[in-house]
């Protein structure tokens, strides 16, 4: 089959099988890695494009293990069948995939793949990080798989733009960066999207929090409590807030606004809004805080914000504080306390005017309850903290911690023993409680 001489450009972005190019020294590419690379190049001559567009991925597979065993046999390569579907599987991958890491995406038990260079990809499983033993086959094939992730949402990613927030057709957050500054790179940092649907039921069966803490979160998302889901990058923020989400009233208006759009809602009248990155010749940008003054005139119930970093935290809280009862937001603190000190430097980034005391004025008025969360070192992501902000004493934002993570020890498996301290005060939102009735259902979920 004849192909156009464009397609031929495509072999760059092939790969050598896994179980040789392992084997094989990086510097020093042995005659099997030669023999491997020429029979992609041939493989990629005898197929067609128009006609690989057509097949399902099934029949692909297939067509391209019939053509690499018909290339083996006339070039007198030695492929045994798994060596010979290995490279088919590659050949697909790369075609319809992200090439060596495809398999990484497909596995569902992992939710990180960090790429530290065509050589070095890891990836995070069950809360580890372990190293995924697989390569690209070389600098240049990398930069082709990143340049295409990006080319995909319409951004550009190459020496002269040389960092990328993408994301990929299943909702999966891609950041990459590309030398120089990345000096042994190209770097690819994937935060996969779970494809299952997370609720309290399963975080508290993964140990992420107590039957008490699900309960109260439950019924803070009830009567419209504004949270703030505080926690390190990867913590597992963005899987709380989720979770907080599907006890939202489905007759309820919901905008959300990202950087990367990762939130799952479940509500039909979810409205959703992403920033858009400037372009080449730096205009056209549209960030966080343009997005939240336009969901202001939108007429929403609520407003979700993945992530406040930075003036929009301002506008966040002129949401909260306006009748839009019910908001989230997430933040990078190291507790609540810490949360309400970056939320004030955030609003000032923006507001250089504004008096400390009127800022915390208004965080204490537009923000009812704080959430930390935090990764451990066995590596479940816990909820650490629940905290309420109850008010204000002098210029001090008073917070009352509800509940904390007491750490007791090891279980044999290596799983951290704990327990929550409860603190069974009367919260600052008791009369929004008893609005809708559910202040004895607080104090009960309080006694456990």
């Amino acid at each position: 089959m004849t192909i156009p001489p464009s397609f031929g450009k495509k072999a760059t972005l092939t790969q050598v099988p896994v179980d040789i190019i392992r084997n094989a020294p990086v510097t020093q590419p042995s005659e099997i890695v030669a023999q491997s690379a020429e029979l992609h190049g041939l493989c990629l001559e005898k197929l067609d494009p128009a006609g690989i567009s057509k097949l399902s991925p099934e029949r692909l597979m297939l067509e391209i293990e019939r053509v690499v065993n018909e290339i083996a046999n006339e070039k007198r390569v030695q492929l045994n069948a798994r060596e010979q579907k290995a490279l088919a599987n590659d050949l697909v991958n790369d075609m319809l995939g992200l090439g060596p890491i495809q398999p990484l995406l497909d596995d569902d038990l992992i939710t990180d793949i960090m790429v530290n260079g065509p050589y070095r990809v890891f990836v995070e499983k069950a809360g580890k990080l372990v190293d995924a033993d697989v390569n690209f086959r070389d600098r240049r094939h990398l930069m082709a798989v990143s340049q295409r992730i990006a080319s995909a949402v319409g951004r550009r990613i190459d020496e002269s733009s040389p960092t990328v927030d993408a994301r990929l057709s299943d909702g999966s957050r891609v950041n990459i960066v590309f030398p120089p500054l990345a000096l042994d790179g190209p770097y690819v940092s994937i935060r996969k999207f779970a494809k299952r649907k997370i609720d309290f039921k399963k975080l508290v069966e993964n140990g992420s929090c107590s039957v008490q803490i699900a309960r109260i979160l439950e019924i803070a998302s009830r009567i419209r409590l504004n949270v703030i889901i505080s926690g390190g990058t990867g913590s597992g923020k963005t899987t709380l807030m989720n979770a907080m989400s599907r006890l939202i009233d489905p007759g309820e208006r919901v905008i959300t606004v990202e950087d990367a759009a990762e939130l799952q809602f479940q509500q039909p009248h979810v409205v959703r809004l992403e920033t858009r990155p400037p372009s080449i010749e730096g205009t056209g940008e549209i960030t966080q805080r343009d997005l939240v003054k336009n969901a202001l005139r939108m007429r929403p119930d609520r407003i979700i914000i993945g992530e406040v970093r930075g003036a929009e935290a301002f506008d966040m809280l002129q949401a909260m504080n306006t009748g839009h009862d019910g908001s989230m937001s997430t933040i990078h603190a190291n507790s609540t306390r810490d949360a309400i000190t970056r939320i004030e430097n955030m609003v000032q980034m923006g507001n250089l005017g504004l008096p400390t005391s009127s800022i915390r004025t208004q965080i204490v008025g537009a923000v009812d309850l704080i959430v930390q969360i935090e990764r451990q070192r066995d590596g479940v992501r816990r909820i650490v903290q629940v905290t309420d902000v109850a008010g204000l004493e002098g210029d001090v934002v008073t917070l009352n911690d509800i509940m904390t993570f007491s750490i007791d020890g090891e279980s044999h498996d290596g799983k951290i023993v704990g327990h929550y301290n409860v603190s069974r005060s009367r919260p600052s939102f008791h009369s929004t409680l008893t609005y809708f009735q559910l202040d004895k259902v607080w104090v009960n979920a309080l006694e456990g």
